[in-house]
């Protein structure tokens, strides 16, 4: 008995399935990747980016004044609360009247959230706060008598509730 194999030909209708497959898959993996991208970030930098281009010196010169105070901060997030405290150079707690510190997700706004910090008795301002593990740019700003209110920005990371 003889074993006959038959041999399949290679047709133009395979290569064009091929195709179709291939550039099906290029497609969609694209489109997925549009929507995504589309659903999570705002692509928001700044309203008028000649505006804040004209800006740019005004904020650069109030950052100087700032940093010549050699004020420093202490930043606790722990609990569900945030604990801010603004410390001047000789060591004394300097009072706040008033803190506001915003919390965003460096690519979406979908969990961003503010938090008014109100005075504690130990010269510390304090909130309760929600915040997922991940990474947060936190933004304040303190009324503490001056003539801009003091500025801070952090980049932090939470994992199990408390900065890393």
């Amino acid at each position: 008995m003889s074993m006959v194999s038959k041999t399949r030909e290679f047709t133009g209708w395979h290569m064009f399935a091929i195709m179709v497959s291939f550039f099906s898959v290029v497609i969609a993996v694209n489109l997925t990747m549009a929507f995504l991208a589309r659903s999570s970030w705002t692509g928001f930098v700044a309203e008028n980016t000649y505006v804040a281009s004209q800006k740019f010196n005004e904020k650069a010169a109030v950052g100087r004044a700032q940093a010549a105070l050699g004020w420093t901060s202490e930043l606790v997030i722990a609990g569900g609360r945030i604990s801010y405290r603004l410390i001047d150079k000789a060591g004394n707690v300097v009072t706040a009247k008033r803190v506001l510190a915003s919390f965003r997700r460096p690519a979406y706004e979908a969990e961003d959230q503010n938090a008014v910090l109100t005075p504690q008795a130990d010269g510390s301002l304090s909130s309760p706060v929600e915040l997922r593990d991940g990474i947060w740019i936190v933004d304040i700003h303190a009324e503490a008598g001056l003539a801009h209110p003091y500025h801070d920005v952090r980049r932090l990371t939470l994992r199990n509730g408390l900065v890393q």
